[in-house]
């Protein structure tokens, strides 16, 4: 019996450490070894994300994460039901440290945390929002899925197995799959896309292995990033996106849709963390030698001018401001400055300054003005179906103007701006009053019955009803960073009038565009935070699966590599010749941007000229008249 005992002990014994063993071996199954060729791109590739590292760690771009969680639909497949908006300064070179821009409803006091402070922070922060909070503590987080495996991506940790050449976009790449040899926490393992000139890794699509559980990817999500050539043999990090379509809470089941964005790599960050920060203000003008006198009415507009520079330029340097496009073709020229146009001639509007248009580079649903400049959100822009529907919106920030609800002048005082760049949602007020807001909104209606919108408000009046319809799941994106939301406290739109106006949704009804999803009209360059127009295709609605108003999409980048003479002359174009008012009615579709990429799954329905790009080339405002018409309202 005893050695009975002893035989059974030792077989246990053996059978327990040979399965410990096996859970060190890679549980994938051996692969074809590659040839000379497919060997030597990987090992280029294995040098290049050395150098990309270390590339990186001198920038401090802006990170965007929006996130979706999403339940099953019978009709829709999967609708949003609640959302998590973040944006932070990330700086590598001090060890992916993020500096989250604090919201303005918190006091800017000493120690306050905003949405981070720090990198840790930062990350539980994000993980906590992703349920990831137990599982995701290692140094990286989830700026993780910028990068393959920062400390460990070689042939020594990674079985490489090739799969075919694949153009993505005009660049041809190789395209393998990767997997760790050994199991181990955080490793990568997908499949990548390696371009075939230098050896870059231009995407990666998979997972992160997570702790010792028979299921590898239980504790990390999936992710789909993507890298740009931002310039000459430098290709960035520019997105990522997240999806799982089921993961279990508890007793409900919900998925996950998210897109992380990175812009303002040639921004600098702020030379000291103090209140004493830098603004440099570009572009001055001397006009000493104008002998002209200045009356009450003049400086006290000029005033406010100065206040409107000053916040502009401010914006812009923090990368929350899209510069300013010299291109004539660009989108506020083509399109939102001719929409000023179609407004403001009918109405006889005659502003002293002309109305000028910005893009705001931010997700969040929201729109405002400074002095004469109007400012609408990227992702207003975006979800915005229709031309009448984008004139809606400026149609009411023309109204503020005009009714002079202008930004707070201390702004002229241009000391009262130098603050970090992440206080700068506190520190700046841009948002109306609800009064002001009001206001403006009646106004607004009669500016577009005037237009030659007039006929076509029921269709803007949708939008307004969708936003309304999303409005609950979606809070976060309907929280402003630095203007004014398209709805009232209780809810409702200011545009009230319109939704009144407009059909009841119908989401059997294909021809109803209420509203579209993130990313449909405009992207934003990486390095010199530039916004252009996508040049997608229009695809016609198939069935109510196809609409997904306001919602995160994947992303699908049409690469392209760096043109450096392009460049050149893109930063050598001209600023737009001053023409004639153009003629009602007689908007055309901008030209097609050459080098945009085309999102899949966010082109905007139907191909028709009703859904072409609206807008055409601009046209400068009616020159000031020394008495305006008597019909125009009293000007700022």
């Amino acid at each position: 019996m005893t050695y009975r005992k002893i035989a059974l002990i030792l077989l246990m014994m053996t059978v327990g450490a040979a399965t410990a063993y096996a859970k060190k071996e890679p549980k994938y199954e051996a692969v074809h070894p590659l040839t000379p060729e497919q060997s030597a791109l990987v090992d280029r590739a294995i040098s290049q994300e050395k150098v990309l590292i270390q590339a990186i760690r001198k920038r401090t771009p802006l990170v965007e994460t929006y996130i979706q969680n999403t339940k099953p639909d019978v009709k829709l497949y999967m609708v949003p039901v609640e959302d998590q908006y973040m944006l932070s300064r990330v700086d590598f070179a001090k060890g992916f440290v993020d500096k989250g821009f604090a919201d303005r409803a918190t006091k800017p006091e000493k120690g306050a945390k905003g949405f981070f402070k720090g990198s840790l922070e930062a990350m539980l922060g994000l993980s906590k929002a992703l349920g990831l909070e137990k599982f995701t503590y290692n140094p990286n987080g989830f700026m993780q899925m910028m990068f393959l495996d920062p400390t460990g991506f070689d042939k020594n940790h990674y079985v490489f197995s090739y799969v075919r050449h694949e153009f993505l976009g005009s660049v041809r790449t190789a395209v393998f799959d990767v997997h760790p040899k050994v199991k181990g926490m955080g490793r990568f393992f997908g499949r990548i896309w390696i371009e075939d000139q230098d050896g870059n890794v231009v995407r990666f699509n998979g997972t992160y292995t997570g702790p010792n559980e028979e299921d590898s990817s239980k504790y990390y999500f999936h992710f789909d990033s993507w890298r740009m050539n931002v310039q000459p043999g430098e290709w960035l990090p520019v997105a990522v996106y997240v999806e799982e379509t089921t993961r279990i809470e508890g007793e409900k089941t919900v998925g996950l849709k998210a897109q992380t964005h990175f812009w303002g790599y040639s921004l600098k960050l702020p030379t000291r963390d103090s209140e004493n920060v830098s603004v440099k203000v570009d572009d001055a003008v001397d006009t000493s030698g104008d002998s002209q006198d200045v009356g009450p009415l003049q400086a006290s507009r000029a005033w406010v001018t100065q206040a409107e520079n000053n916040v502009i330029d401010r914006l812009v340097e923090a990368g929350l401001v899209a510069p300013l496009n010299p291109d004539t073709n660009g989108y506020e020229h083509k399109i939102l400055d001719q929409i000023v146009i179609n407004l403001q001639v009918p109405n006889n509007l005659a502003f002293t300054d002309q109305i000028k248009t910005r893009i705001l580079l931010s997700t969040t649903i929201e729109a405002t003005t400074v002095g004469n400049t109007i400012l609408i959100s990227k992702g207003l822009i975006d979800s915005l179906p229709n031309e009448p529907a984008i004139a809606s919106v400026v149609a009411m920030e023309l109204a503020h103007i005009a009714m002079g609800h202008h930004i707070d002048t201390r702004y002229a005082f241009n000391d009262r701006l130098m603050f970090p760049d992440t206080a700068t949602f506190q520190r700046i007020d841009m948002y109306h009053t609800d009064h002001d807001n009001a206001e403006a909104a009646k106004r607004a209606m009669e500016y577009l019955n005037n237009s030659l919108y007039k006929d076509q408000l029921p269709d803007a009046g949708l939008y307004y009803a969708q936003l309304v319809d999303r409005s609950k799941a979606l809070k976060q994106l309907n929280t402003p960073k630095l203007g004014d939301s398209l709805l009232k406290p209780d809810g409702t739109p200011w545009m009230a009038d319109l939704q009144h106006a407009s059909p009841k949704l119908n989401w059997d009804d294909l021809a109803q565009r209420p509203a579209l999803p993130l990313g449909s009209w405009l992207k934003t360059d990486p390095w010199d935070d530039k916004v252009h127009q996508l040049n997608a295709k229009i695809y016609a609605y198939m069935n109510p699966r196809d609409k997904m108003p306001f919602e995160v999409t994947p992303i699908f980048y049409k690469l392209q590599r760096y043109d450096a003479a392009a460049a050149a002359a893109a930063v050598a174009a001209p600023a737009p010749a001053a023409a004639a008012p153009a003629a009602a009615g007689t908007a055309a579709p901008p030209a097609a941007d050459p080098n945009a990429q085309a999102p899949a799954g966010t082109q905007p329905p139907a191909a028709t000229q009703d859904n072409a790009a609206p807008g055409a080339a601009p046209a400068p405002p009616p020159q000031p008249q020394q008495q305006p018409p008597a019909t125009a309202p009293n000007p700022q």
